[in-house]
């Protein structure tokens, strides 16, 4: 990567996104020592213009962003970085510095996807989710079964609205029957894009 400093005064945007939902987290400036500390140190570091000096994001609270890639603009003046964050990004506590709002869209997805795994732990008798990813794994594959045959008809015999609501129970069981077997949806868009 041969990133052009000189153009803005030894210091190049650093667009920061959740490698996992894409959404935007925050926008930073960095030079190429803090470049060099992030590819380093696994933690995104930026240079501040405030304080004129290097600073590791979540240094003071502990909501690191862990480095996944940078990929720099058609004009290597400009970074795009993918990080996981731990915790909320913005100073003001909220998951991203354009707003409270969680990932949106597709990217939800994601969100969902740690939900359930997160009920893999839960006590089966007070989650749904628990009680089918502690179950038999025969019980998660029927579930998606009987979801699948309830969106065809859907999509057949009913209405718009019906169709979204049975579409959803079946992308939720699978996700599920995914989980149970330490997968998720990012394996299959893997395998759609090696497809491609």
């Amino acid at each position: 990567m041969n990133i052009d400093f000189k153009k803005g005064g030894g210091l190049v945007p650093a667009i920061i996104q959740n490698a996992d939902t894409l959404q935007v987290l925050m926008l930073g400036y960095m030079n190429e020592e803090a470049l060099r500390a992030t590819q380093n140190s696994g933690y995104i570091t930026f240079y501040s213009r405030s304080r004129d000096c290097l600073w590791q994001k979540g240094e003071t609270s502990g909501n690191t962003l862990s480095l996944v890639n940078i990929t720099a603009d058609c004009d290597n003046d400009t970074l795009l970085v993918r990080a996981h964050p731990a915790g909320p990004t913005c100073h003001e506590g909220t998951i991203s510095c354009f707003g409270s709002q969680g990932a949106q869209g597709l990217g939800w997805l994601a969100d969902l996807t740690t939900l359930i795994e997160s009920r893999k732990k839960m006590d089966p008798d007070k989650s749904y989710t628990a009680k089918l990813l502690q179950g038999p794994l025969t019980k998660c594959a029927q579930k998606v079964g009987e979801e699948g045959v309830e969106t065809v008809i859907a999509a057949l015999a009913q209405t718009d609205a019906e169709l979204t609501s049975e579409a959803a129970d079946l992308i939720y069981h699978l996700m599920v029957l995914l989980a149970a077997k330490n997968m998720t949806l990012a394996d299959i868009a893997q395998e759609l894009l090696d497809r491609s």
